[in-house]
């Protein structure tokens, strides 16, 4: 007997999934497009309240209340459709490169020119290469290189306009 019951449950809960079915998918998938304002997503959450519902059917205390079921499941299943597009679209923004980056090749031209710009320095005479960091590189003032290096303020314009007349000639082709 118990599985004549069991089929027989099924077959009533086929019968009456079946009738609110024909009577309230339309409205059910209007409802669901209106909240998530995608046809294709709004249909797939009803379709899935009505499998839910037929699965569930043996709990269901009161058959007239089906419906009512069926309408909080949508509305629960669309609410969690928008809660997971927000954080899908939180996501993609993060990782959505960001159009005012230098490209890959830019980025490797940087280092090459960067490591010439060093091979550069490093074949100045130590006091031209001195004066040159301290301008460009720690940015200090004439007053301040002048200090560092122990040498006048001439000294120090010497230096660099020498240095950088050196890094010209080096790196004409850049």
């Amino acid at each position: 007997m118990p599985r004549q019951r069991a089929q027989t449950s099924t077959w009533a809960a086929d019968e009456a999934v079946t009738r609110l079915f024909a009577a309230h998918y339309r409205p059910l998938v209007r409802l669901a497009t209106l909240l998530l304002r995608e046809p294709g997503m709004a249909e797939e959450i009803v379709q899935d309240a009505y499998v839910a519902l037929h699965s569930r059917w043996w709990r269901l205390r009161d058959a007239d209340k089906a419906l009512g079921y069926l309408r909080v499941t949508v509305v629960n299943r669309c609410r969690s459709a928008i809660r997971h597009r927000r954080v899908v679209q939180a996501h993609l923004a993060a990782a959505r490169p960001d159009p005012d980056a230098p490209s890959a090749e830019a980025g490797a031209l940087d280092q090459l020119r960067h490591a010439d710009v060093i091979t550069a320095l490093r074949a100045l005479p130590p006091r031209q290469r001195e004066a040159i960091v301290l301008r460009y590189y720690a940015d200090l003032s004439e007053a301040q290189i002048a200090d560092a290096m122990g040498v006048s303020r001439g000294a120090v314009k010497s230096h660099t306009a020498r240095g950088i007349a050196a890094l010209r000639t080096s790196l004409d082709g850049l």
